[in-house]
């Protein structure tokens, strides 16, 4: 009875295991094809529509997007794109273990890289928040603040630990450091899934971008998967098998919700954009959705992230 009854509790372990493993592994694919989809439609239309001098595109969904003779703003609006393209394309890179494991070289000065156009993308965001200004109100700003801050807090100790040679830390501090910088990504699919389910704004006053729903957005941005990433962690540690499991079930109903999050934020804004960027004679209100164009207004000029 006991080499039974051990025999299924290691059963259990590793379907445990097995169930921890792959849905990290569902988390993980949908996010960079997420973030890929992101970055072409981002590269898409701030860079053809650049590369035609059409800046006064911009404006329509960056608050101040291109303003002429405005050196420093224009400057910060442009490195707040292009680190964006570039943290979206690659960023996921830092966390594959073949990668770290068969590159090290690779691994580190990306890593680097890595750190340093996050530091730049939320100094310009901030930049943009509270220089140029933005819609919504201040505790919306103060939001993106702190998310700020956490991307810098994030970034110097998971250098800290790698100089240190501390790597258990270093992996722990670099996909914190990935779930804030993500954070203005995870916020358009969130805000996109409300007006999939209830079909309309609701939560804020689409003129001013203000009410609770952005309010509590602003923070829940990275505060909440933070909060499951510290969840996943403890448990894929210490968990019991059946934890562990109801751990692997809930994040995949995340990951099933992201999906939701990622098709309508895609259908209604990023195809779009593909499309106006790759043409010249489009009208961008006349690509967009009414919903979209509402939704996305307030989210790109209401939290520092720019992009489409």
């Amino acid at each position: 009875m006991n080499a039974v009854a051990l025999s299924n509790r290691f059963d259990l372990d590793s379907i445990a295991s097995t169930a921890m493993k792959a849905a990290a592994r569902f988390w993980f694919v949908v996010v960079v094809i997420g973030q890929w989809v992101f970055a072409f439609a981002v590269a898409s239309f701030y860079g053809l529509t650049a590369l035609r001098g059409d800046y006064h595109r911009w404006g329509k969904f960056i608050s101040h997007g291109h303003v002429p003779g405005d050196i420093a703003g224009n400057f910060a609006v442009d490195m707040h794109l292009l680190s964006a393209v570039m943290i979206m394309s690659a960023g996921a890179l830092q966390l594959v273990p073949q990668v770290r494991s068969r590159f090290p070289t690779f691994h580190r000065w990306s890593g680097r890289i890595y750190m340093l156009t996050a530091v730049a993308l939320s100094a310009a965001g901030l930049y943009m928040t509270w220089v140029r200004g933005s819609v919504g109100d201040v505790s919306q700003a103060l939001g993106s603040t702190l998310n700020a801050v956490l991307i810098w807090l994030c970034a110097a100790m998971a250098l800290r630990h790698a100089m240190a040679r501390d790597f258990r830390k270093h992996r722990r501090w670099a996909l914190r450091l990935f779930l804030v910088v993500s954070a203005s990504w995870l916020y358009r699919i969130a805000f996109f899934l409300t007006l999939l389910i209830f079909k309309r704004p609701i939560g804020f006053d689409p003129a001013t971008f203000t009410g609770p729903l952005p309010t509590i957005m602003a923070y829940a941005q990275y505060l909440f998967p933070l909060a499951i990433l510290e969840i996943y962690l403890r448990v894929q540690e210490r968990g019991s098998a059946p934890v562990r499991i109801a751990t692997a079930g809930l994040l995949s109903v995340l990951t099933l919700a992201m999906i939701a999050g990622l098709f309508a934020v895609s259908l209604m804004v990023w195809v779009p954009d593909v499309k106006a960027g790759f043409d010249s004679g489009a009208s961008i209100v006349e690509t967009h959705l009414h919903m979209a164009a509402i939704a996305r207004h307030g989210i790109d000029q209401a939290f520092g992230p720019a992009t489409a």
